[in-house]
């Protein structure tokens, strides 16, 4: 009887380690392909590029100059709408932008972090129409706010003459070919941007009596304006007024 006793207590833990071992080696299976599952993921995360994270070398660029830029053979991006901005975003070699203009747009932007070149062009661009317009009309508030003492004073002693003869602008500008920066300078906290304008006008001259003098309604003309833009950085106002004018 000890001995039968024996025998099957024996059997018994031979036949409960063989029915462990028939629960534990599929558990250490399944544990062991979700540890290699959860690995697979983790990699999958953390291993391989997505083709969103930035380049390390990127986020360090210096400000210079954008990506893209605005007019014939440029673009613009949603939020591109008005002179300023964010530096950082800007980097090297646009069609709007002139070699000449790097190194002072990079100098600019360092000091006004608010500064965005793309958006000075547009700004720009929208400028060059409204001087244009407040100079034809002889509207002289608007040349007020948009040119400096000295280009505000030009541009009203030739209306005054116009004015003296009795004569009359109906110009009108078709269109802008092609709007670039030229050069940029810092001197001080005075930021200066020098912007070219290939643009087509239509200009006609009428007398005192309406009559047409000269141009024409039908007829374009081409124009190289070469027109440079000011700022102080220190002035709580985004504000720039042109301050210089010339023909390329």
């Amino acid at each position: 009887m000890l001995y039968a006793s024996v025998y099957m207590h024996g059997y018994a833990k031979i036949f409960w380690i063989n029915k462990l071992e028939d629960i534990v080696t599929p558990t250490i299976i399944i544990l062991a392909m979700v540890a290699a599952f959860l690995g697979l993921r983790l990699y999958s995360v953390l291993g391989k590029r997505t083709g969103h994270e930035q380049d390390p070398l990127a986020g360090r660029m210096d400000r210079s100059i954008p990506e893209t830029a605005t007019g014939n053979g440029q673009q613009e991006t949603d939020d591109q709408h008005n002179m300023g901005g964010d530096g950082n975003n800007v980097t090297a070699m646009s069609p709007g932008i002139e070699r000449a203009a790097e190194q002072g747009l990079q100098r600019i932007a360092a000091a006004d972090r608010s500064f965005d070149p793309v958006r000075f062009i547009i700004g720009g661009k929208a400028a060059y129409g409204m001087i244009l317009e407040a100079f034809w009309s002889g509207n002289r508030d608007d040349l007020r706010s948009l040119t400096d003492d000295d280009v505000y004073d030009s541009f009203v002693e030739v209306i005054e003459q116009r004015e003296a003869r009795g004569e009359t602008l109906d110009n009108r500008l078709v269109r802008i070919e092609r709007a670039a920066i030229a050069d940029a300078e810092l001197q001080g906290k005075i930021a200066r941007i020098t912007m070219r304008f290939d643009a087509d006008i239509a200009s006609v001259v009428r007398d005192k009596d309406g009559e047409l003098i000269a141009g024409s309604v039908s007829d374009a003309v081409e124009t190289h304006d070469i027109w440079t833009f000011s700022r102080d950085l220190d002035s709580a106002t985004p504000d720039w007024v042109l301050d210089e004018t010339d023909q390329a």
